[in-house]
């Protein structure tokens, strides 16, 4: 049974996938961090960066773990965005339900809104969408 994970997630990482995967996680950081900076303030955020560490861990801890289970960085998602983009979109709509799953419990400041939950899902979307495809224009 020990070896079952380590087995499950060779299948599920490729280091090719590495630059994918920084891309991800720096478009994540700026979509949520703008949208925090937005409803806050520069001043607010800037006095206060464990508000923005706070809001943007639960949408990490989502997506490091949706994307390996889901495949956003198997083998195969480095070799074209028709394979890149919808394994990422996959992945964005679990990560983001379990972001707002942790957002729900009273151990983390944040809501789980109807609004604010589309309005991520859309916003995750539309960047990983868009980065994904440009990776592969532009490689």
């Amino acid at each position: 049974m020990a070896n079952a994970v380590p087995a499950f997630l060779e299948n599920r990482l490729d280091g090719r996938t590495a630059p994918l995967a920084v891309g991800d996680f720096l478009l994540i950081a700026v979509l949520f961090g703008a949208g925090t900076v937005h409803h806050n303030g520069v001043s607010y955020v800037a006095a206060n960066p464990g508000y923005l560490v706070g809001t943007l861990a639960p949408f990490f801890v989502g997506w490091i773990i949706a994307a390996p289970l889901l495949g956003a960085y198997a083998p195969g998602a480095a070799e074209s965005a028709k394979a890149a983009v919808p394994l990422a979109l996959r992945s964005w709509l679990v990560a983001d339900l379990i972001a707002m799953g942790i957002r729900a419990t009273p151990f983390v400041r944040g809501n789980v809104a109807l609004s604010f939950l589309a309005v991520s899902i859309g916003v995750g979307f539309v960047g990983l969408g868009l980065w994904r495809a440009l990776f592969f224009k532009l490689r």
